[in-house]
């Protein structure tokens, strides 16, 4: 297995998918590194040799940042909205959606599993 990042990239899968098991990366920017590093994209990962893996790794360094990096950098973004305390940092704070979805139904992934509207209602029976 190749290791990018300190993240196993599965040998069996195209290069084309293999990329995407980093974090940062879809199927288009890893079209792009395969196109620049001169890889075909249907091309196993376990199929490459020392040089082309080289040369994606060097391509992985000169760009943005992946993986940890980006990570690090996404939720500094979000700690600093919830330091300035702007609507968006609110919303990060109390676990509700940010980007303006509604709340009053749906939105239970991200408010969590509802909470018992009425405890030990007892059931009438006759």
């Amino acid at each position: 297995m190749a290791r990018f990042e300190g993240v196993d990239i599965p040998n069996n899968k195209r290069a084309e998918v293999s990329l995407t098991y980093l974090y940062g990366i879809g199927v288009t920017r890893s079209r792009s590194l395969l196109y620049r590093a001169g890889i075909d994209f249907g091309k196993r990962m376990g199929d490459l040799d020392d040089h082309e893996i080289t040369a994606l790794r060097k391509l992985l360094d000169e760009e943005r940042a992946v993986e940890g990096d980006l990570r690090k950098e996404v939720a500094m973004n979000i700690r600093r909205l919830m330091e300035i305390g702007c609507y968006r940092g609110v919303r990060h704070r109390r676990g509700l959606p940010v980007r303006g979805q509604r709340t009053h139904t749906n939105a239970r992934s991200r408010k969590g599993a509802r909470r018992g509207q009425i405890a030990n209602k007892k059931k009438t029976s006759k």
